[in-house]
């Protein structure tokens, strides 16, 4: 029997970092819905670098064991990804406290777009027509399963701009680093998640006090709720390694497409665990449309042309006749 080609490698070991980050992200999605709404822990900020710290401890002891190894990452590289990223938490807390839910999901939604943008002006990445078309579908199926009353105001349009740039950069940086560096997914996580811990922890209870007027440190801490809060901090290991390397395996836009089927999942468990309501003719339209536009994104992109980085020629390499043509040329560069 031959042994598999390197494309059937690479497809399966996509289709695994994808199917783990699917598990951990609807995972801890229910997790935290438990324990924020039943149990009544709403300190989101704070949770978040209770994820990272644990995340840190599950890296030291994957250096001790020679899992991870030393690199050389600029600690100014690693102040400008905590930023981006710690502005993200951030700015999603507030922009879903201070905006409608159907403003927030809009708000999410406009990630797609934006790092596209991202990946046009700074990789000078080109998109082909149904590449485009799918992402749109994409876009709209996720919206009219998910939008439903839509309402704005100065500071909420503030908070989600600054939610929706800092996630898009994060989720870029995280492709950049890795693609500069040559850094994997263990050895990047195991370098920021210290750093993105520490700030936090810090930051955190202060910044939950602002935005729910209860204190952390006042929490009746049940059995229960520390049985949740720890399950949440033992999938975030999973969720957090899963998005570094989804991220640095594909790109921020596929990231973000594909990261709607997770919105889709987790109605779609939404409503099998916590009852049908809500549920309706337009929700089912919508995730049927989403995952048309998934399907259709996935295959328009592999395909030749779909989604691909462009680079002029070396000028040492270009005749001067072609010169003369591509000068006076009205045909797109990839054609001359």
């Amino acid at each position: 029997m031959s042994s598999p080609s390197k494309t059937d490698r690479k497809t399966v070991l996509d289709l695994g970092a994808w199917g783990f980050n699917i598990v951990t992200s609807v995972g801890i999605i229910i997790v935290n819905k438990a324990l924020m709404q039943t149990h009544g822990f709403t300190f989101a900020t704070t949770l978040t670098g209770l994820h990272f710290a644990t995340t840190t401890l599950m890296t030291v002891i994957f250096q001790w064991m020679g899992y991870i190894q030393p690199t050389q990452l600029p600690f100014s590289e690693i102040v400008k990804f905590v930023i981006f990223a710690n502005f993200s938490i951030v700015g999603m807390n507030v922009s879903l406290m201070w905006n409608s839910v159907g403003f927030y999901q809009i708000a999410k939604l406009s990630m797609i777009p934006v790092s596209c943008f991202l990946e046009v002006v700074l990789d000078k990445v080109r998109y082909s027509r149904d590449t485009k078309l799918s992402i749109l579908l994409v876009l709209l199926g996720v919206g009219v399963c998910t939008v439903t009353d839509v309402s704005v105001n100065g500071k909420g349009f503030i908070a989600a701009f600054i939610a929706v740039w800092s996630t898009a950069l994060q989720q870029y940086y995280v492709h950049y680093l890795q693609r500069k560096y040559n850094i994997g997914s263990f050895n990047l996580l195991g370098r920021t998640a210290p750093v993105q811990a520490a700030s936090l922890l810090v930051v955190g209870p202060f910044m939950d006090y602002w935005l729910t007027s209860k204190r952390v440190d006042a929490y009746d801490y049940t059995s229960v709720a520390l049985f949740f809060l720890i399950l949440s901090c033992t999938i975030a290991i999973g969720t957090n390694l899963s998005q570094f390397i989804c991220i640095g395996r594909f790109s921020a836009v596929t990231f973000q497409v594909l990261g709607h089927m997770k919105t889709i999942l987790v109605l779609i468990l939404g409503f099998t665990f916590f009852g049908k309501e809500g549920l309706n003719w337009h929700v089912v339209l919508g995730m049927i449309i989403a995952i048309c536009g998934m399907v259709w994104y996935g295959n328009a992109s592999s395909k030749p042309g779909g989604k691909e980085r462009w680079t002029p020629p070396p000028v040492s390499d270009v005749k001067p006749q072609d010169l003369d043509k591509l000068l006076h040329s009205n045909e797109p560069n990839d054609k001359v």
